[in-house]
């Protein structure tokens, strides 16, 4: 579990009105990470949708996969996208591509130095950043090196 990472000021991540993504938010407050898979094709999707990419069936739901996988991508921030982020910059944004199932690729930040060099491939695995006291409570899946 990491905590405080990112600073205070930020606006807090929520499901969309419709509740599409809740099972993923939810998840990763049970220290869990959810992804969608069709039940009538067995295609894993990322993002959230109604439909599935592949067969078009409406027959969605969400199970947990390991939050490990290799970097696909990566940026080093170094101007902030929010003012509260003034202080925190440079950090590390990466695109993962999960080990299981490998067609999901889920986005978070790199802790850990972020000045480190990075190489694409490099192994990477999730750990979750709790906010217990925010209003409301909410957790981030963040990426560290094993």
């Amino acid at each position: 579990m990491t905590e405080g990472y990112l600073p205070p000021g930020l606006p807090i991540p929520a499901p969309e009105p419709n509740g599409l993504s809740r099972p993923y938010w939810d998840g990763l407050k049970a220290g869990r990470v959810n992804v969608q898979r069709c039940r009538a094709c067995g295609t894993w999707q990322w993002g959230p949708e109604v439909i599935c990419h592949r067969c078009h069936s409406f027959d969605l739901g969400w199970e947990e996969v390991a939050p490990r996988g290799r970097i696909y991508s990566w940026e080093r921030v170094w101007h902030p996208v929010h003012p509260a982020l003034k202080e925190a910059v440079p950090y590390l944004v990466i695109l993962v591509e999960l080990d299981e199932p490998s067609t999901v690729r889920l986005i978070g930040n790199l802790l850990g130095d972020p000045l480190e060099p990075v190489r694409i491939d490099e192994p990477v695995v999730g750990t979750f950043e709790h906010h217990p006291d925010s209003e409301p409570p909410y957790t981030l899946l963040q990426w560290r090196r094993p």
